[in-house]
């Protein structure tokens, strides 16, 4: 009877060397703020804490003069944060890592060093062809900070900023209704025998979320608009109380349109925002309402909303007072650049810990996500569809 052969060879059965991971190397950053140069933009990416947090594990941080100064935070501030601080641009963006709110201009572009990390918002609707292929040339790593993940798989700088942008819609259409700013001369809060400010919420996302919880706690009475039945539950369970729901059907809709005194659109769309209420419905509107469009980044879902500037922010069409302002978050810059910070820092120390951005997005999904330029590579397929570019995937380049 023959022997059964085996499996392995002898060489693998003898004992072998335990095989030990080898701890990756910290690696220490040197990262570049520069001032934003975007029309009305006076957020900045990290405060005096942050900074002093990063600098405390040994990284490096160069701000340009009066980077912060728009958010109230003062050269000295972050000075002594351990910040260095210098006038010329072509330093600050000369650093291995930049950092920025808006992303940079094809100027700016021009002064940043090959093979840098690049960490900023990327707002797609607003670029062009040439921008990507700038990257490209230069073999930048770029990081969109409205496209990365949290554990949940959820956009924490998106919901961030909407947040922001929910509760301030509300704060902006309670100081256009005063007096003071030839309003209706209505207040928002819940006087004893006089009847509470009707509100429209159309879009039960994080805006309309935040919108309803501010505009509830001033006491208003409040009707929130959308087409997914799932949105219109959850708003109801986050904010603990029964609520006025209601699917955007037209005759329901023009009913609570005719009746409030703010309505605050925040809808959003694949590539523009749908225009939900049109320009009869807004005719039917009452005189001295208010309409805040917080779409407007997107196109706005009235069919009356314009463009206007934070030096400009309202007109009036029908008797009924517009406020179409796109950059809403920086009209409250410290609380924003707060917000920002608190979300850039520890994605900032986490790719410290693993020894830079490659290592960091290897063990990070959620960081992957904001990848959209790896080494001048595109590998983003939106970006790539909108633009006729090709890309590859991310995770053909980083195993």
């Amino acid at each position: 009877m023959s022997k059964p052969s085996s499996p392995f060879t002898k060489e693998q059965l003898l004992p072998q060397e335990e095989m030990i991971e080898v701890a990756r190397k910290k690696g220490k950053l040197f990262i570049g703020i520069p001032k934003e140069t975007s029309y009305q933009e006076k957020r900045v990416c990290l405060t005096p804490d942050a900074v002093a947090a990063l600098t405390a594990h040994g990284h490096r941080v160069l701000l340009e003069t009066n980077a912060g100064l728009g958010a109230s935070f003062t050269d000295s501030e972050y000075s002594e944060a351990g910040a260095e601080i210098t006038n010329d641009i072509k330093k600050v963006f000369g650093c291995p890592i930049i950092l920025k709110v808006e992303p940079p201009s094809i100027e700016e572009l021009k002064h940043i060093n090959p093979q840098t990390v690049l960490i900023s918002a990327l707002q797609l609707k607003t670029q062009s062809k040439v921008y990507f292929q700038e990257l490209a040339k230069k073999r930048i790593t770029a990081l969109g900070f409205e496209f990365i993940r949290d554990a949940d798989g959820a956009y924490p700088a998106v919901r961030a900023l909407s947040e922001i942008a929910g509760t301030a819609g509300v704060l902006i259409a309670s100081e256009l209704m005063s007096s003071a700013t030839q309003g209706s001369g209505l207040m928002m809060g819940n006087i004893s025998g006089v009847p509470p400010v009707e509100v429209v919420i159309i879009g039960a996302g994080t805006v309309g979320e935040f919108a309803a919880r501010s505009a509830i706690g001033l006491g208003a009475n409040v009707k929130v608009f959308d087409n997914s039945i799932t949105k219109l539950r959850c708003i109801q369970t986050n904010i603990g109380r029964p609520l006025y729901t209601s699917t955007i059907q037209p005759k329901n809709l023009l009913k609570a349109l005719r009746r409030c005194d703010v309505v605050i659109g925040a809808v959003r769309g694949k590539n523009r925002s749908p225009i939900i209420v049109s320009e009869t419905m807004v005719e039917r509107m009452k005189n001295g309402a208010v309409i805040i469009d917080v779409s407007i980044d997107m196109g706005g879902c009235f069919e009356t909303s314009e463009v206007t500037s934070h030096d400009h922010p309202t007109f009036e069409k029908h008797g009924v007072v517009h406020y179409c302002v796109p950059n809403i978050p920086s009209r409250y810059a410290k609380t924003s650049s707060l917000s920002i910070s608190n979300i850039f820092t520890p994605y900032l120390l986490q790719i410290g810990d693993e020894g830079g951005i490659e290592n960091a997005v290897r063990f990070d999904r959620g960081l992957k996500s904001g990848l959209y330029f790896y080494h001048g590579i595109l590998t983003s397929k939106s970006i790539a569809d909108w633009f006729d570019l090709s890309y590859r995937d991310i995770n053909l380049l980083i195993l």
